[in-house]
C-alpha cells in the first residue's frame, strides 16, 4: 500500500473532524505568522536600537515582542489541543472499526490467524499509528506552516541569499527519504515480531497448566527470550538509522549556514546590506532549518505509523466469506424440518470433510451424531448456523436455504453448548443473560434453576454478582457447563446444538449436567454430537459419521443389531 493510498484512507477517517482541523489550521497560520514576526524583529533591534541609538523604539519593541509571545502562546495551545483531540478521536474510531470488523469475519479467518497476532493489530499497531497521527502529524503540519511564513521573511530580506539557501533544502531532504524506506521496512518487521511475541504470551498464559505439567517452563522461557532478542535487534537497527540521519541533516544544514554567513557577511562589509537585515535573515534561516531537522527525528515514528496503517487497512480490506446477501430475508419461526441436501464441505481445497451428506431432522426430534474422530460431526453442526458455507448442496430450514436469510434471524433461533465452555470474565448474571439483554432478574434465576446451577451460584461469595474469572476459571468444569446450559435455556431458541457437552466431565458432574441438558432439550429440536454413547441411548434417532459420510442411521437398538460401525464403537466403550 502506497503512502498516497494510506493518506487518502486516513483523510476519510478524519472527515467527521474537518471543522476542528480547519480551526487548528487557522491557529497554526497565526503561530507561523508570529514566528516570522519574531525573526523580522531582529532587524529593527540591531539597526534602529543598537546602530542608530533609537531610544523610543527601545521602549516599544520589548512590549511588542511580549505581545507576540502571548498571542502566539494562545494560538499554539488552541491548535495543538485541537490536533491532539482529533488524533485521539481517529485512533479511537480505528480501534472500534478494527474490532467491529473482526467480529464480523467468519471462523475460517480466525483458524488461519493466531490470536496474539490479532491482539497486536488492535493494540500495538493502532498505538504506533497513534504516535504518527497524534504527534508526528501535528508536528509536520505545524512545521510546514511555519516554514511557509519563514520563507516569506527570508525572501523579503534578501532574495539572493534566499535562493542560495533553498539549494540545500533538497539535500537536507535526501537523508529523510533514504532513511524513511529503511524505517518502514524495519518497523514492519518489528510489528510482526510483536505479534509473534504476543501470541507466545497468549499461548503460555492460557496453557499455564500444561506448561507446568510437562515441566516446560525453561523451554517456554527460551522461546520467549529468543523472540524478545529479535525484537531488541530490530529496535537497535531502527535506533542506528535514527541516530545516523539526524547528524547527517545537521551537517548539511551547517554547510548551508556557513556559506550564507560568508556570502551575507561580504554583502554587509560591502555596504549592500545592513547588519540588522543580515541577522534577521540568518535568524529566519536557522528557524527554517529547525523543522527540517525535526522531521529527521520523528521520521521513524512516521514510518512506523505508516507501516502500522498498512497492516490495519489490509485487515480492514479482508472480506468476510459469510455475510448476508443484499436480498436476504428474515427466517420465520422454525416449525417443520432441517434438511441437509447432498452437502459436501472442505476446509482446504481437495480435502473434503463432508461428502454428499443427505439428512432430514424433524421439528422436535432429538438427533444424535456419533462416529470416530475426524468423521465430520462438528463440521456438520457448524453448517447449520452458517459458521461455514457448504461447497456443494444446500442446508434448508423449513425449505429455506440458510444462505438466503439474515445471519441474525438464523442464529437467533439456535442455542449452542460446546465441550469447550466459553464464559467471560464478568459476573454469573452477565454470563447467563449473554445474548438475552431484555431478560428480567427472575428469568435469570429460573434459567439457573432449570440448569441445576442455582444451588452453587447462591453459595458463591456474591451470588449472581460474583465475577467468575477468565473462561470461568473460578468454577469447576461441571459448574461452568451448567452456566452455559443456563445461558442456552434463557435464550429459549427452538433449535439446540450440543457439541460433546459432557465429554470432559467426571461421572458426578456429568450426571448433574445431564439433568440440566434434559431440561434444556424439552420441546426443542436437538442435534447432539456425542462421544459417550451412554448419553444418547434415548435419542429419537442416531446417525453415524465416518470419513465425512453418513454411513448408518437408526435407533440405539437398531444400530446394535446391524453390527456395523456403531456396534464397534459401543463394544470399544463398554469393553472391560
Amino acid at each position: 500500500m502506497s503512502n498516497k493510498e494510506i493518506i487518502l484512507r486516513l483523510s476519510k477517517v478524519l472527515g467527521p473532524y474537518r471543522s476542528k482541523l480547519i480551526l487548528a489550521m487557522i491557529g497554526m497560520i497565526f503561530v507561523a505568522g508570529f514566528n516570522a514576526a519574531q525573526a523580522y524583529m531582529v532587524k529593527p533591534l540591531l539597526d534602529e536600537i543598537f546602530v542608530n541609538k533609537d531610544s523610543r523604539l527601545l521602549n516599544i519593541l520589548p512590549m511588542a515582542l511580549l505581545f507576540v509571545f502571548l498571542i502566539k502562546g494562545v494560538f499554539y495551545f488552541m491548535y495543538s489541543y485541537l490536533l491532539e483531540w482529533v488524533g485521539q478521536c481517529v485512533i479511537r474510531d480505528l480501534r472500534n472499526q478494527v474490532y467491529r470488523h473482526l467480529n464480523r469475519l467468519d471462523l475460517s479467518f480466525f483458524h488461519h490467524n493466531p490470536t496474539g497476532e490479532l491482539i497486536s493489530r488492535i493494540i500495538n499497531d493502532v498505538t504506533l499509528l497513534q504516535g504518527a497521527v497524534s504527534h508526528a502529524l501535528i508536528r509536520i503540519l505545524r512545521d510546514f506552516v511555519s516554514v511557509i511564513g519563514l520563507l516569506g521573511v527570508i525572501f523579503y530580506m534578501d532574495w539572493r541569499l534566499a535562493l542560495m539557501s533553498l539549494v540545500f533544502l533538497p539535500l537536507a531532504a535526501a537523508p529523510i527519504i533514504i532513511f524513511g524506506k529503511k524505517f518502514r521496512r524495519v518497523s514492519t518487521s518489528y510489528q510482526k515480531s510483536v505479534g509473534e511475541a504476543t501470541n507466545i504470551l497468549h499461548e503460555t498464559i492460557g496453557g499455564a497448566r500444561i506448561v507446568k505439567a510437562f515441566c516446560m517452563e525453561k523451554q517456554e522461557e527460551k522461546r520467549f527470550s529468543k523472540q524478545i532478542q529479535h525484537l531488541f535487534d530490530t529496535l537497535m537497527m531502527e535506533t542506528k538509522y535514527r541516530c545516523l540521519s539526524h547528524p547527517m541533516i545537521e551537517f548539511l544544514g551547517g554547510v548551508a549556514i556557513s556559506l550564507i554567513i560568508w556570502f551575507g557577511g561580504m554583502q554587509v562589509l560591502k555596504g549592500t546590506s545592513t547588519m540588522g537585515a543580515f541577522m534577521a535573515f540568518l535568524t529566519a534561516l536557522i528557524m527554517l532549518y529547525e523543522p527540517i531537522k525535526g522531521v529527521s527525528k520523528i521520521n521513524s515514528t512516521i514510518q512506523s505509523g505508516l507501516a502500522a496503517a498498512t497492516r490495519i487497512f489490509s485487515m480492514l480490506d479482508i472480506e468476510a466469506n459469510i455475510q448476508d446477501k443484499p436480498e436476504a430475508t428474515v427466517l420465520p419461526p422454525f416449525h417443520k424440518s432441517i434438511v441437509f441436501d447432498d452437502v459436501s464441505f472442505s476446509y482446504e481445497p481437495g480435502e473434503p470433510v463432508l461428502k454428499n451428506v443427505a439428512l432430514e431432522v424433524r421439528c422436535g426430534e432429538v438427533l444424535a451424531v456419533v462416529g470416530p474422530s475426524g468423521g465430520g460431526k462438528t463440521t456438520l453442526a457448524n453448517l447449520l448456523p452458517r459458521f461455514h458455507d457448504v461447497d456443494h448442496g444446500t442446508v434448508r430450514i423449513d425449505g429455506i436455504d440458510v444462505r438466503d436469510v439474515t445471519l441474525h434471524s438464523l442464529r437467533s433461533q439456535m442455542a449452542l453448548v460446546t465441550q469447550q465452555t466459553i464464559l467471560f470474565n464478568t459476573s454469573v448474571r452477565e454470563n447467563i443473560s449473554y445474548g438475552s439483554s431484555d431478560c428480567t432478574e427472575n428469568d435469570v434465576v429460573m434459567a439457573a434453576d432449570a440448569a441445576f446451577a442455582l444451588d452453587f451460584i447462591q453459595q458463591l461469595p456474591e451470588g449472581f454478582d460474583t465475577v467468575i474469572g477468565e473462561s470461568g476459571a473460578r468454577l469447576s468444569g461441571g459448574q461452568r457447563q451448567r452456566i452455559s446450559i443456563a445461558r442456552a435455556i434463557l435464550k429459549n431458541a427452538p433449535i439446540l446444538i450440543l457439541d460433546e457437552a459432557t465429554s470432559a466431565l467426571d461421572t458426578e458432574s456429568e450426571r448433574k449436567v445431564q439433568k440440566a441438558l434434559e431440561n434444556l432439550m424439552k420441546d426443542r429440536t436437538t442435534i447432539v454430537i456425542a462421544h459417550r454413547l451412554s448419553t444418547i441411548k434415548n435419542a429419537d434417532r442416531i446417525i453415524v459419521m465416518r470419513k465425512g459420510r453418513l454411513v448408518e442411521e437408526g435407533t440405539h437398538d437398531q444400530l446394535l443389531q446391524t453390527e456395523g460401525v456403531y456396534y464397534d464403537l459401543h463394544n470399544m466403550q463398554y469393553a472391560v
